[in-house]
Order: structure tokens, then sequence, then C-alpha cells
């Protein structure tokens, strides 16, 4: 069954109270190496930004690493019983390892656990049929969003129909109350996601990103080594999601290295706070990419010899999740 929704974190906030319902369980099992899943207490709370969440709250949420299983089979031990769901994104910059997500869907069913993707990210860009598609493993309930409808404000939390049920009105259990948002009834977005699903149908666009990606990759890979920055500047994650590192002398990473090469990128005409390819873009895009990034890369070189404060026009970038200023 599918619930259609206005963004990411609507859809998995929905998740999370399907689970809970479901199994009658409070705990929810995140996985810490994955940056964000939504706006809401359960997350918020698990972050360096949890103020305003009430302590009891935030106890509620616990976290496992990335392909450990190790990680998991100690959240298992200590706290199963109590688990509703665990979420993830399938993957991120990391593949998983060693059968790690069928691993995980085992040890979730043996614990009476829902197991959770988040594809708001991998959905539509892994492959047409997310992420799970690629790794071949059909979760419990899964998340969708961002490039399902081409920027217009959709999302979707799709799922086992008995789980899904309790979000509706044919059973006599206890409601869910599972969304409700003021343009919930606005069909111009569904038009949206239908039209760029028929794209999605009819041209390779999934190809077109891991063409495009790959492109880039193997163009700033080459320029870094060029520019002597290979150990700060990498491209990390599959071709069709690319990120970059931006790493000091000690390759530690560098918010003032990250508004530096940002602020280069940007005087060459290029704004680009990842290297994430979409559809639209076209070889000269790419190449326009590469050469901007060869030369913010040759100014990257000469910071790290003399100083990055001295190449600096404004203040550096700062990360989202902070407690202070």
């Amino acid at each position: 069954m599918v619930k259609f929704c206005k963004d990411g974190s609507d859809a998995m906030d929905g998740a999370i109270r399907l689970a809970r319902a479901y199994t009658g369980r409070d705990l929810i099992a995140i996985c810490g190496d994955h940056p964000f899943f939504s706006t809401a207490d359960w997350f918020i709370g698990s972050t360096p930004m949890p103020a305003g969440v009430p302590e009891w709250t935030r106890s509620r949420t616990l976290k496992f690493a990335y392909n450990n299983r190790e990680s998991v089979e100690q959240l298992m031990r200590e706290s199963g019983s109590q688990i509703a769901c665990v979420v993830l994104e399938a993957a991120r910059l990391e593949e998983p390892r060693d059968n790690f997500l069928s691993w995980l869907q085992e040890t979730c069913r043996r614990h009476g656990v829902l197991l959770v993707f988040d594809e708001t990210i991998t959905g539509f860009r892994w492959h047409k049929s997310g992420a799970q598609h690629v790794y071949g493993i059909q979760p419990d309930l899964s998340a969708f969003g961002k490039a399902m409808a081409n920027g217009f404000s959709v999302s979707a939390l799709a799922g086992r129909r008995d789980v899904m049920r309790l979000g509706g009105l044919d059973h006599d259990g206890e409601r869910v109350f599972l969304l409700s948002t003021t343009h919930g009834a606005e069909t111009h977005a569904l038009a949206a996601a239908i039209a760029t699903m028929e794209t999605y149908r009819d041209h390779d666009v999934v190809g077109h990103l891991y063409r495009q990606g790959e492109r880039l990759r193997a163009g700033v890979t080459a320029a870094a080594h060029r520019a002597g920055v290979e150990r700060q500047v990498e491209c990390l994650g599959r071709p069709c999601c690319l990120l970059f590192t931006t790493r000091d002398r000690q390759g530690r990473p560098s918010q003032e290295f990250r508004a530096l090469f940002l602020q280069e990128l940007l005087k060459r005409g290029v704004l680009a706070p990842s290297f994430v390819v979409s559809y639209s873009h076209t070889d000269g895009d790419i190449d326009l990419t590469i050469q901007a990034a060869a030369e913010a890369m040759g100014v990257y070189r000469q910071a790290l010899d003399n100083g990055v404060e001295k190449y600096l026009v404004g203040p550096p970038v700062k990360p989202v999740f902070r407690p202070y200023a």
C-alpha cells in the first residue's frame, strides 16, 4: 500500500508511528552513520541540536553503525523486545558488505522488529525501483521523495498492507493518525510525480545519472592529482549520487576548506554543494564543472601551502547540526 504526502520527513514520521502501533513498542533504532531522517523529535532528539526535545523522547532513539553487525546485535541483546523498527538508508557513501542488509532483515524478523528504508535520496536514483531493488531487499516500510516528482512537493510512504492498513479505516484496531497536511488535497504535485515516473519509464534516466557521474568523478579525480590535492578533495559514493570531501593538510574534514572550494566554484559559475548530477546535465555541463573544479583546486593547493584564511572572502560555512551558533 502507498500513502502520498509532502516531504520525506512526513513519510518517515508516518513509518515510525505505524511501526510503533504495529509492534506495540516504543524504541527506534537508527543508523548513526546516516545524517538525516526527519525534522520530528524522534530523530532531532538524537542529533547535536536536541534543544526543545524532552529527555524521555531522546532516550527512545538508539543508534547502530552501518555494516557493523556487532553494533546491531548489541542493541538487540539489550533492547530487542522493545524496538519497534530499524531505520536506515539502504546505502549512502558506503556499500553494504558481507550481505549486511540481508542479515539485518533476518535479524529484524527474528526479533519482531520492522525494517524501514529511507529511500528519499536513493529512490529513483540508485534504480527506478529504488536501492531496495539493487540490493534485493524488500523492507517492511519505505519512504520516497526528492527525485520522485522532479522538485515538486510530494513524497510517498509504501509498505506491507498489514502494517499500512493501521493508518486507514478497514480494521477494528486502534487507529493510527497517519498524516494530515494543509495542502494534502492539491493534485499538481501528484501530476508532476506521474509525469516524472513516466519519464523514468520511457527514458534511461538512471543510466544517464551513472554515466555523467562517472565522467564527473574521473575528471575531478584527475584534476585533484594534477593539483596535488588528491588527499583533500575526493569524490565519494555511487556515480549517480556523488559527494566530495574537503580536508586540511592533516587530512581532517575542514569547513574552512569546504567554504573555500564552494567559493571558488561559484566564482567560475558552478553551484555545487555536492556533485550530484541530474538528467538535465549535458556533457558540456560536466566539462564546465570539471574545469571549474580544476581551477578551484589550484587555489585550494595555495591555501594548503599559505593558509586558508588568506583566500576566504567571507566566514566559513558551518555544519547544520551544531549545538550553538
